[in-house]
Formats: structure tokens, C-alpha cells, sequence
């Protein structure tokens, strides 16, 4: 990937809705090299798709959480289960694996703290093998972007 494929990127991340012939204009290409470069990007992998940025309160989902799980025991069994079961809660918009005494930082959305405590009872528990929840209620955010930030090389 060279600067141009990620002046591409920066593009895209700030209006994935332009067109080809805008992005090629934005990062001073023809449009045919231009749209060779974004298919590449695409088939390589790098872009992984285009979404919509949804405002979550809008949506009906004005509760963010971070939730910091440290799991009892860390046996290939126990991680397994617990990745799997997490990617299928769709509260859960990302879960990271962390060094520390947290294992698992999840970003989670919902509807109020009723919908929490049932995301934990009915989500969470189930899995098994948690040792530890840690939450930290959203009532803010300073700063937001999905904008990668420039490579100094």
C-alpha cells in the first residue's frame, strides 16, 4: 500500500458516498487509475465494505458501554467459547482482546439499563468461564472519527 492507496482510504472514510469520479478528483487521479486502485483496495482486503454512520441515540439506542471482562481461566476451550458466543451478540458493536488485567473490552449499545442488565444476565453469563464485568457508562463524547490518521514516513 503507497500514500496514494491511502489517500484513497482517508477519502473514503470521510464521504464513502462520493463518487468515483469525485475520489479520483480528491486524490489527483484520472478516474480509470483511480477506480483500478479502490478495486484493488477492495479485493486486497484494506476495504473491507462500505457502512452508514448511524446515530445511535436517533436509533433508539442512547445507552453506550464499555464493558471490561476478565475471564476466570484462559484455556484454549474457555477463549473459544467466549469469542464465539460475543460475536453473536448484537449488542456488542466491538470486542477487543487487551494485554492487562482485563482480557476483553466490549463496546456495547442498548435501549436503557434494563436492556443492560438483561444484555449481562441473559448475554454474558450464559457463556460461562467470566471471572469478571467492569462497566463504564458512556455520558459523553469528546471525540469520534472512523478517520485513519496520516503515515509519517
Amino acid at each position: 500500500m503507497d500514500a496514494k492507496d491511502r489517500q484513497i482510504i482517508r477519502a473514503l472514510q470521510r464521504d464513502g458516498r462520493m463518487t468515483n469520479q469525485e475520489l479520483a478528483e480528491r486524490v489527483n487521479l484520472s478516474p480509470s487509475p483511480c477506480l483500478r486502485r479502490l478495486r484493488k483496495l477492495e479485493a486486497s482486503g484494506a476495504i473491507r465494505g462500505f457502512t452508514v454512520d448511524a446515530d445511535p441515540v436517533a436509533y433508539g439506542l442512547p445507552i453506550t458501554a464499555f464493558v471490561h471482562i476478565r475471564l476466570e481461566r484462559h484455556t484454549e476451550d474457555t477463549v473459544r467459547r467466549f469469542e464465539r458466543q460475543v460475536a453473536g451478540l448484537e449488542q456488542v458493536l466491538e470486542c477487543h482482546v487487551l494485554t492487562g488485567g482485563t482480557d476483553y473490552l466490549l463496546k456495547v449499545v442498548v435501549a436503557d439499563l434494563t436492556a443492560y442488565e438483561t444484555f449481562v444476565r441473559e448475554g454474558i453469563h450464559p457463556i460461562g468461564g467470566v471471572g469478571s464485568i467492569d462497566t463504564s457508562f458512556v455520558y459523553g463524547t469528546t471525540k469520534r472519527t472512523a478517520v485513519f490518521p496520516t503515515l509519517d514516513r
